[in-house]
């Protein structure tokens, strides 16, 4: 019998109504069977684990994801595969996490969440959570069948750190611009074996230090010296500049004096598209080889989410600046296409 470990964190997907006022307010997920008889007949083992009390998943932040590093690294030699149940708003950045802190991961580790609660009729919730467990279960020649972080929504299934979510009235909330799906559920569950990470040999190995000392530039025709400043000459460690097209950006000598300014003083900027789909390609036009000769990096394909968490993550290893840039531009659980 295949052992799951459930995670509730919290998020649409563990609300009920309140049969007094009608309010949506969590049910006890240690009940999760009697709301989800369906379970019943998946035959694997369940526990639960849940939050108390239970997030927004607005409120996550890098200690939630070192909670949440930290019982997966705990129970792992426990369970076949992990489910955690959270928010869909900032699902993308903590699946990106997770994919970061659990080096050698060999199981699968599947976040879901829903568009409705779990107690409305028409609610996404449960086909979701039990596809989900599907995932987690599902094994080859004894071997788990997708060991990496990844999402599953409306029928797909998502490497974690390629995922954004792009839509908050649909089911089909998550998208993978720049990544093939892992999976497909229709009738059957169809894997996309040759799109799934190799199982790794070695033991899992948790790191859990991050840096969140992280600042955002994003461009807009007209942004002012002032407003670049605000960020460039902040205390932060790093910088993410979020440019047009394949990487482009104003070539005002004010503009890339601030940058230079920022790099002299040891700060990472990294150059990711405000683009979903595509990739960065410093050098391409003019408007970005001045950025590609002044030492700025190439977020090549990485997500927003993606370039949050492996920033947090690489500056968190304590590596010395020119390491930590040369780990920026390489693909480490497969965030990016270089």
């Amino acid at each position: 019998m295949n052992k799951i470990l459930i995670i509730y964190t919290g998020g649409t997907i563990g609300m009920i109504n309140d049969p007094d006022n009608g309010m949506l307010i969590p049910f006890n997920f240690e009940q999760i069977k009697e709301n989800v008889p369906e379970l019943n007949r998946l035959n694997y083992h369940l526990d639960v684990h849940s939050f108390s009390p239970v997030l927004d998943s607005s409120n996550m932040d890098p200690e939630i994801w070192k909670t949440l590093a930290e019982l997966i690294h705990t129970n792992y030699d426990l369970y076949d595969g992990f489910v955690i149940l959270h928010g869909s708003d900032t699902m993308a950045f903590t699946a990106s996490a997770l994919s970061f802190m659990l080096e050698n991961l060999s199981k699968p580790v599947v976040l879901t969440g829903s568009q409705l609660p779990i107690g409305e009729i028409r609610t996404d919730a449960k086909e979701n959570l039990i596809t989900a467990l599907e995932i987690a279960a599902t094994k080859e020649k004894g071997k788990a069948l997708v060991p990496e972080v990844c999402i599953y929504f409306d029928a797909q299934l998502f490497r974690g750190n390629r995922s954004i979510k792009y839509n908050i009235e649909k089911f089909e909330a998550f998208r993978s611009p720049n990544y093939p799906l892992l999976a497909e559920a229709g009738v059957h569950l169809q894997f996309h074996s040759n799109y799934i990470l190799n199982a790794p040999t070695e033991k899992l190995i948790l790191r859990t230090n991050f840096n969140s000392n992280i600042g955002v530039l994003k461009l807009y025709p007209g942004i002012t010296l002032q407003a670049v400043q605000a960020i460039t000459e902040s205390k932060v460690d790093a910088i993410i500049l979020e440019t047009f097209g394949s990487g482009n950006t104003t070539t005002a000598q004010w503009f890339l004096d601030s940058l230079q300014h920022a790099l002299d003083n040891n700060k990472i900027i990294v150059d990711i598209s405000q683009c979903k789909k595509g990739s960065v390609q410093l050098g391409r036009y003019e408007t970005s080889r001045e950025l590609q000769q002044m030492g700025i990096l190439s977020g090549f394909d990485l997500t927003f989410e993606a370039t949050v968490t492996k920033l947090m993550f690489v500056m968190g290893l304590g590596l010395p600046i020119d390491e930590s840039k040369k780990l920026m531009e390489q693909s480490l659980r497969g965030e990016l296409t270089n």
